[in-house]
């Protein structure tokens, strides 16, 4: 790096400070905070929201020693909520039986419940650890040594005793891996803030040369907390007398923290506003504890804070950047438990439509839906998007925009029917009377998936012919995508199909009984076209038509083959009693499906 590169700028002052959070780096300034955090891809992504204005934050928030406390507890819980938030992005467990159970019953969001409970025990800890815990000691040595010391002295005795137990604290947890990563991270937010406020510029190189320790560190505070509170107390006992004592003192301390904070957060914001060596000292002890509690980053590390301190740079600036939430990744088997879930709650407890909905929206087979491998944001919201339709109750086919038929790919909507398995099987018989030389009509073609897979598989010549111009738009395009030749006519049955003869007409007509249609699915009556449906009284109004004309069309030993509903075929069997030759196929269920009739 050349010296000019690195040459400084005019020195800045910033208030943005930070906080390091797992695997990332959260930095905070006059209008807006941003989370910068590296996912297990080695992604880093970033989420960022605006903050209330002081401008209009109420008076009393803004007066010195109150505005401590109101940024002490500000800082407290949406630390923690950061924090949290974090460990989403980084790697989200999957919730145990007990947590759906909870979930379910309770009707409440269990991870926000255990981070509510973590912060209360941690509150608790901290408790017994800096307050009580010194106290006990201190009531021990007044019962061995009586009134040998005097107030100041039992209160330095117990407040150093505090920083003693903070100190170990923070040795000890220092040795777990995760929490030298945090450190590590923690260091990164320094440097990168000191980068800034030498002016330098902020890259890479330039943040690792600087300093790991900062005037404004949450770290420093907690020092001036345990060591104002040694004063605070001693006045406190000297007003009140010695008679406090046990939990009442224990809960008059609590009482005192707020006022201990405030003090705190005026004497950091102050000291850091100076190099004065005169108040150096007071300094010291917080800076040789951040030796701990920082650590030097690596330079990916240094790359997250860079771009969490340049998002709230940007957002401070401009206040028409909008808000952004982090596009987390998440692992395969967690995405399809949570669409599974989604659909159940909208009442359709069908396992295999959450697996098809992650397989097809991913591209991959059904059974690897359930691996750890992850799944990026980008396809979550297509997965996301599709369960909710599904879950309003669109058809699960129109949701995902195309089925498969017989191997080809049919694109399908609310313009036709989806196709069933029931009419691969009709396709499957077809065939078998069909060769390249063949002329076959598919009648009422719907999707064109008939006329399409017939014309791949046979090379045969095929039109097909329905009356509804939308359907045919479709089948159209279906036959574009499969690369299928095919004659689509816009006709009423065979109304405008004038002179032609065909060797093979296949069908699968609306046969649906009218007063039945009302109690059909959901999904079926809602969505799918009602003059696809609607068979007439009892559900053979066409055939009965097809039955009568259908001869006009048809060579010499044509055949006709038709898909019929439940317990229809023998009544349809019996409208082509005259053919020379009328046979029933079973379908897999061994229901009477398809009527083959020979002219």
């Amino acid at each position: 790096m050349s010296k000019s590169s690195r040459k400084s700028k005019a020195e800045k002052r910033t208030s943005i400070g930070g906080q390091a959070v797992l695997e990332g780096v959260m930095m905070r300034g006059k209008s807006s905070m941003a989370t910068a955090v590296r996912d297990e891809k080695g992604n880093i992504l970033t989420e960022a929201k605006r903050l209330k204005n002081t401008k209009t934050k109420s008076r009393i928030f803004r007066i010195l020693v109150i505005r401590g406390v109101y940024a002490f507890i500000q800082s407290l819980f949406g630390g923690m909520s950061v924090l949290m938030r974090s460990a989403e992005v980084y790697g989200e467990a999957e919730p145990t039986k007990f947590e759906k159970w909870l979930s379910e019953k309770l009707k409440i969001d269990v991870m926000s419940v255990v981070g509510g409970l973590g912060l209360i025990l941690g509150l608790l800890l901290a408790v017994f650890l800096f307050i009580w815990l010194p106290q006990f000691v201190r009531t021990t040595l007044e019962s061995l040594f009586g009134d040998e010391f005097g107030l100041w002295a039992k209160n330095f005795i117990e407040g150093g005793l505090k920083l003693l137990i903070f100190l170990g604290y923070i040795v000890l947890v220092s040795l777990m891996k995760d929490i030298r990563r945090t450190f590590m991270y923690h260091g990164a937010e320094h440097k990168t803030i000191s980068c800034y406020e030498k002016g330098l510029d902020l890259t890479v190189e330039n943040v690792k040369t600087c300093p790991r320790v900062h005037d404004r560190c949450g770290t420093t505070f907690i020092v001036f907390v345990m060591l104002i509170g040694i004063i605070v107390f001693a006045v406190f006992e000297s007003l009140v007398g010695q008679s406090v004592n046990g939990i009442l003192r224990v809960v008059c301390k609590l009482l005192l923290l707020p006022i201990v904070a405030g003090l705190s957060y005026e004497l950091l914001k102050a000291l850091s506003k100076t190099t004065c060596w005169v108040v150096y000292p007071l300094k010291v002890p917080g800076l040789l504890l951040q030796r701990i509690t920082t650590r030097e980053p690596d330079e990916k590390m240094i790359e997250v804070a860079i771009t969490s301190f340049k998002k709230v740079l940007e957002m401070d600036a401009d206040a028409t950047i909008p808000e952004c939430e982090f596009e987390i990744s998440k692992k395969r088997s967690v995405v399809t438990k949570t669409v599974y879930e989604a659909l159940k709650k909208a009442g359709i407890d069908e396992k295999a439509e959450s697996e098809w909905i992650v397989s097809l929206a991913l591209g991959i087979k059904r059974d690897q839906v359930y691996s750890a491998d992850l799944v990026d944001a980008k396809d979550i919201k297509k997965i996301e998007k599709i369960t909710a339709e599904r879950s309003s109750g669109r058809p699960l086919w129109y949701c995902i925009g195309d089925t498969d038929f017989y191997g080809y790919t049919i694109k399908v909507d609310e313009r036709v029917l989806i196709p069933r398995p029931e009419t691969e099987l009709l396709v499957e018989n077809a065939l078998k009377y069909i060769n390249q030389d063949s002329k076959v009509l598919d009648l009422c073609t719907g999707s064109g998936a008939i006329a399409i897979t017939i014309q791949k598989e046979s090379n045969a010549n095929v039109t097909a012919s329905d009356l509804s111009k939308e359907a045919l738009t479709l089948a159209k395009e279906n036959a574009i995508i499969n690369d299928a030749n095919v004659d689509f006519i816009k006709s009423d049955l065979f109304n405008q199909l004038q002179d032609n003869k065909f060797d093979v007409i296949i069908t699968n007509p609306p046969y649906i009984k009218t007063e039945d249609i009302v109690d059909l699915q959901k999904e079926v009556k809602s969505y799918e076209p009602l003059m696809a449906l609607d068979g007439g009284v009892d559900g053979l109004d066409f055939y009965r038509k097809i039955a009568k004309e259908c001869k006009n069309y048809l060579t010499d030993n044509g055949v006709i083959l038709l898909e019929c509903g439940y317990n229809q075929a023998r009544e349809i069997k019996e409208l082509f009693r005259d053919f020379s030759r009328v046979e029933i196929i079973k379908d897999y269920e061994n229901i009477e499906r398809i009527i083959v009739a020979v002219f």
